[in-house]
Order: C-alpha cells, then structure tokens, then sequence
C-alpha cells in the first residue's frame, strides 16, 4: 500500500464563489462524512489535522509575507494523506472530495519510498 498526498485548492477571490453560511455548513458536513467514510475503509495514512488558516511565505529573496497569499487566485483549502494501492485508485478516492462542489481541484502525489 503506498500513500498518497491529497493537496485540495479553491478559487476564493470572487464573491460569486463564496457560499452562505448555509451552504457552508452542509459543505462541511459533506467533508466530515467523507473523513468518516476514508477512515472507516482505512484509508486515512493519518488523522485529520488542523490548520491555522494564516501562514507565512518565506521568498527566494529570505523575505516574509503573511498568509494567506492575496497574491494569488487559488488558495490550498487543505490537504490529506491517503493510504491506496496506485494513482488509479488515490484518483477514485479523490472522486469523493467535497471540494469539487465549490469549483476546487485535487493534487494528487505519491510519496516516494
């Protein structure tokens, strides 16, 4: 079994992207089921962290920006790490990811042994 990142991004710039408080909750709810649904098929490499939602950009130049990153258009939500047998199946259990919902993308990457 090799592991797999799951790196989840989104478009958050634009207002019309943005869901209401409502739709945010049922989003998250989706999220929790699938977690539970990962888990219960073990399929989670490891338990679901969280993470501050500010953060730092070191630059090439040693300079420090804070997060979370106005200057670009898509932004990581969040990522996982997934136990599978190969890409084919770390691509069907990304098939499941809530973030397509919100127009989001999965990055999918193998952990090299």
């Amino acid at each position: 079994m090799n592991e797999f990142l799951l790196l989840f991004r989104r478009d958050y710039k634009t207002k019309e992207s943005q869901p209401s408080p409502e739709q945010l909750q049922a989003h998250l709810s989706r999220w929790r089921d699938w977690f539970r649904s990962l888990e219960s098929q073990d399929k989670l490499a490891r338990p679901l962290q969280p993470w501050d939602a500010s953060g730092r950009v070191l630059k090439h130049d040693k300079s420090v920006t804070d997060g979370p990153y106005a200057e670009i258009k898509e932004s990581i939500g969040g990522f996982i790490v997934i136990k599978a047998t190969d890409y084919e199946e770390a691509v069907e259990i990304a098939k499941g990811a809530p973030v397509f919902e919100l127009g989001g993308t999965v990055e999918i990457r193998m952990a090299m042994k």
